[in-house]
């Protein structure tokens, strides 16, 4: 069920406990959707494999500790209650993404990224400017960023071994979530952004993906 709408004050109140909880690993929550790989039978990956699938999901987990945060950021600065309705919705399924990459990094034995409180509160900065910019340009931001991820996803589905359906089918259900995301923005009147701001979101996103994937 969608998350009603709060006053500002009560925004931030569940916000700051969203940033707890999403900074705590989602390791005393389960997700309101099945977990993607739950009929996958266990298969034996070599370690290569491994360590990549759990550089992939890393990444992945860290990308779903700044989905939170920059849905929380916008959510507190856009004014149109459909919109914010919308990034609640988002938020709903992208913690369901963040529960499952943490889910899937526990099954390879590996953990996240250390470095989650730092990105979280970079991208919460980054919601809130993009919420102040007008909730058009909000719903730009959240356009470009999912169809950014997106195509990120789709890379991780070319580089993951075929041997690891599990990591590949969270990956494949991430992705459909995020087509919709972005849909869902346009439809609701998302502004083009400038070709600089899209440069410099890419470039920010490659910065973390480099640097999640090994710290």
């Amino acid at each position: 069920m969608p998350r009603p709408a709060y006053s500002p004050l009560d925004a931030l109140i569940v916000g700051l406990d969203q940033a707890l909880r999403t900074l705590a690993g989602g390791a005393d929550r389960a997700p309101a959707r099945p977990y993607p790989a739950k009929e996958c039978n266990p298969v034996a990956l070599s370690p290569a494999e491994r360590e990549a699938s759990a550089a992939m999901m890393r990444v992945n987990h860290t990308g779903e500790v700044c989905a939170q945060a920059l849905y929380l950021g916008q959510s507190l600065a856009v004014k149109d209650p459909t919109r914010r309705q919308a990034l609640a919705a988002a938020a709903e399924e992208e913690e369901d993404h963040l529960l499952w990459c943490a889910r899937r990094l526990q099954e390879l034995e590996s953990r996240p990224s250390r470095l989650n409180l730092l990105w979280f509160e970079g991208a919460f900065a980054l919601g809130v400017v993009a919420g102040l910019a007008g909730d058009q340009a909000s719903m730009g931001f959240l356009e470009e960023t999912e169809i950014q991820v997106a195509e990120h996803l789709a890379g991780h589905l070319a580089r993951l071994s075929p041997k690891d359906e599990a990591s590949r089918r969270v990956v494949k259900q991430m992705r459909l979530d995020e087509a919709r995301h972005a849909a869902t923005a346009r439809r609701l009147g998302a502004s083009e952004l400038p070709l600089p701001v899209r440069w410099a979101m890419r470039l920010q996103a490659k910065v973390m993906t480099t640097v999640a994937a090994r710290i």
